[in-house]
């Protein structure tokens, strides 16, 4: 007999989570024992639902994807500590984002994980049971794309790429490139406007731009990037 997966669905679409919902509620090994559309009510629910798995996407209109999943970690972690017999809970990344980097990201946070939204229903539900199992699971395309960057990464490389980012700096400019605005993207990640200046001030030195209309056009070229 299968043991059953308990999930928990993570993303700020309603239509992703109805849909990935159905989607696993047909496998008979997966339960789906809640979602939610931001971090701080993901973190609640999650520690009331006991998911065996975190389905996670890494853009969420109210905080940080990365944030969320090093979160669970640490809240795993210590109900461990607590409780012997409790299980960890592994994450699983869902994202449209297909930059290495963000993968490489993602698997630092915590993540055990990572898959795209374009990939097909079988890929998905086999990265949850992968991952359920304490594997790593990354689609094969991934693989092969991250042996090539680290065959190719030079250390110039590091400082002139948002790979120097941090979590958080990248997170400003990857919302920079989608258009919003230093205000809103203080408020859709709980920080005040000034600690979001402080953050496009470290992302002009960090990747050599001299002001913030240079800083703007970069954003939104990387923006491109990642939708093409």
């Amino acid at each position: 007999m299968l043991a059953t997966i308990r999930v928990f669905i993570v993303d700020d679409h309603p239509l992703v989570r109805e849909w990935l919902g159905n989607l696993l509620r047909l496998e008979k090994d997966i339960e789906v024992v809640g979602e939610a559309d931001e971090p701080d009510a993901a973190l609640m629910a999650i520690a009331s639902a006991a998911p065996d798995v975190v389905v996670v996407d890494l853009s969420l209109k109210r905080g940080s994807g990365l944030d969320l999943i090093k979160a669970i970690q640490a809240q795993s972690h210590d109900a461990q500590r607590t409780d012997k017999g409790v299980r960890a809970i592994h994450t699983l990344v869902l994202s449209m984002h297909e930059e290495i980097g963000d993968v490489e990201r993602a698997l630092k946070a915590g993540a055990r994980g990572y898959v795209m939204k374009r990939e097909s229903t079988g890929q998905i539900v086999n990265a949850l049971r992968q991952v359920f199992a304490g594997k790593l699971f990354f689609a094969p395309e991934l693989k092969a794309r991250m042996a090539e960057r680290m065959a190719s990464f030079t250390p110039q490389e590091a400082s002139t790429t948002p790979s120097a980012l941090s979590d958080r700096e990248l997170e400003v400019f990857r919302r920079m490139g989608m258009g919003h605005s230093t205000r809103r993207i203080a408020e859709d990640l709980g920080v005040g406007q000034k600690t979001i200046q402080t953050y496009c001030s470290r992302i002009k030195e960090k990747l050599g731009l001299n002001d913030g209309s240079e800083l703007l056009r970069a954003a939104v070229r990387a923006h491109e990037r990642e939708r093409s």
